[in-house]
C-alpha cells in the first residue's frame, strides 16, 4: 500500500507542475498573495527533501526541476513586474 501511496504522491506532483508549467500567466506573487507559496516555494521544499533523504540537491537544480527549464530562462520569458499593488499585498501579509 505505501508503494502505491508513494506512486500516487509522485503523479500528483507532477500533475500540479504539468499545472503551473500551463498556467505560466500565473505570477509567483499571485501565488504568495492568494496562498502563501509559489514556484521557489516548492523548489525549496523539494531541495529539502532530497537532502534530507541524501539526495544532493542544490536549489538553482531544484528550481529546475519545478519550472521545468533554468529559473532564469524562465524569468526571462514570464515573469512580469509585479504591480504596486501585489508589492503592497505582499509586504502587508508578510508583516514589513
Amino acid at each position: 500500500m505505501i508503494n502505491k501511496q508513494n506512486e500516487i504522491e509522485a503523479a500528483v506532483l507532477q500533475r500540479f507542475l504539468t499545472h503551473l508549467d500551463n498556467h505560466k500567466e500565473v505570477q509567483n506573487i499571485e501565488l504568495m498573495n492568494l496562498a502563501d507559496f509559489c514556484r521557489n516555494c516548492l523548489s525549496k521544499w523539494y531541495m529539502a527533501e532530497c537532502n534530507e533523504r541524501g539526495v544532493e540537491m542544490d536549489y538553482e537544480k531544484a528550481r529546475e526541476f519545478v519550472y521545468g527549464e533554468p529559473y532564469d530562462d524562465w524569468k526571462t520569458k514570464y515573469q512580469k513586474k509585479a504591480t504596486p499593488e501585489q508589492l503592497a499585498e505582499f509586504q502587508q501579509k508578510n508583516g514589513k
